[in-house]
């Protein structure tokens, strides 16, 4: 039975949410696998919505099991508030339907401080996080000094792991001339917000390989975009964690065998929120249409998106970095009543052309696209659910893109409703 793990092909904001919810269908366990609550998915089901962050989203529909893997980093105040949250919308979630690996590491509210503290006082540093603390906790996992879930489970353990962290920050605070951290206080919360997070505790690795072996389907839910992995993306203004296909086993305790299938979710053009390169970026008329058109503003902070022409240059890159088998195309509506659309095929680099983004970053700045002019069309794709509702150069489009980046659409998307979809290849098919 296929196991399908699902990245964000371009900088995020690709509509994983709906791409997710329509797959969990037909799978049977929703895994997250990295990222933490700067994520943001949003679901339009039967007309109501639904903005998730820490939670993943198979949560909002029934029989499915959730699981948070060991790749993300969590905050337990936020997740409580999320999970009452989606219960006020009439959505339950018990240990039954949600588990979180018992090493996932914790955000606390010094990685938050020291996050936005880093962000405000340095320009040259500043990278445009969300500020909650995602990259500070990632820095805590490697350096050996994060409090763990598992953790909360015994006070002595707790202490000693609350002394260690705070040797390191208070003394960076100090620096940046914050005041030390209330460690009395911080235990207080902690053991005081233990019990509600420990009940959704459990060996996720185990859980995840007993639902293999008998025969269930599991979904890998990736957060942001490939653009961002902290090895891959466009460095240094990426996220903290591995965001590429090959972290859904390393984020959950499966191995790499346990991938079937990877479905890279890829919007019709080009966003970015935050800082850093972006080739294809509009600041036209044309850029304006689609952010008002795709509505552009981040699910998470709220901020509006950068937009520009497709990029294939990097849809392909990126196919390559995530071993994508196919993509779901999404937003194709948003380009509705453009007499031209652009398609990037190229950079020019001073002078030189290239088929890929280099790394360096100041190399990446000075990338110039080269573009391939393609005929729009007038009408309408909004709610199309079959190739014969779409215009004949719509498919035109659609089918130079698979050209461009190397890798066949088996999904497209239309709409944000869930069932405004053309499947035309089904990841699960056996």
């Amino acid at each position: 039975m296929a196991n399908v793990v699902v990245v964000g092909a371009q900088w995020g904001d690709e509509g994983k949410g709906k791409i997710v919810d329509w797959l969990c269908e037909r799978a049977d366990v929703v895994a997250r696998f990295q990222g933490g609550h700067n994520a943001g998915h949003t679901l339009v089901i039967d007309g109501k919505v639904y903005k998730l962050h820490a939670l993943p989203s198979g949560v909002v529909r029934g029989g499915k099991l959730s699981v948070i893997g060991n790749g993300v980093v969590l905050d337990p105040w936020h997740l409580l508030s999320e999970i009452e949250t989606i219960r006020g919308q009439g959505v339950e979630i018990t240990p039954e339907t949600l588990m979180i690996a018992e090493n996932t590491p914790l955000i606390l509210p010094f990685h938050g401080e020291l996050d936005r503290a880093r962000e405000g006082q340095n320009s040259l540093a500043r990278i445009g996080t969300t500020g909650r603390g995602i990259g500070p906790a990632y820095e805590d996992k490697v350096g050996r000094r994060v409090i763990r879930v598992a953790d909360l489970g015994d006070r002595a353990t707790l202490e000693t792991r609350i002394d260690r962290a705070l040797v390191h920050h208070n003394a960076l605070r100090a620096g940046l001339g914050l005041a030390a951290v209330d460690r009395d206080a911080l235990l207080r919360d902690l053991m005081a917000i233990a019990p509600e997070v420990l009940r959704f505790a459990a060996p996720v690795w185990k859980v995840l390989h007993e639902k293999r072996r008998a025969g269930k389907r599991i979904l890998f839910e990736g957060a942001q975009g490939a653009l961002l992995d902290v090895d891959f993306g466009t460095y240094p203004f990426v996220t903290s964690s591995n965001v590429i296909a090959g972290q859904a086993a390393t984020g959950t305790g499966l191995g790499p065998g346990a991938v079937d299938y990877v479905l890279g979710i890829v919007k019709a053009y080009t966003t970015r929120v935050g800082e850093g390169p972006f080739p294809t970026e509009l600041h036209d008329q044309d850029g304006q249409r689609l952010g008002e058109r795709g509505h552009e503003f981040g699910t998470t902070t709220g901020r509006k998106r950068r937009c520009g022409w497709f990029d294939a240059v990097l849809v392909r890159q990126t196919c390559v970095t995530s071993g994508v088998n196919g993509i779901a195309l999404t937003k194709l509506d948003v380009l509705d009543g453009f007499d031209t659309l652009r398609i990037c095929t190229g950079y020019d680099l001073d002078g030189q052309v290239l088929d890929h983004l280099p790394t360096a970053s100041d190399a990446q700045a000075r990338c110039v696209p080269i573009y391939e002019d393609m005929p729009g069309w007038s009408e309408s794709t909004e709610g199309a659910r079959s190739w014969a509702d779409l215009p004949a150069a719509a498919i035109k489009y659609v089918r130079r893109v698979e050209e461009l980046i190397g890798c066949p659409v088996a999904l497209l998307s239309t709409s944000p409703e869930r069932e405004d979809t053309i499947l035309v290849t089904d990841p699960y098919a056996d």
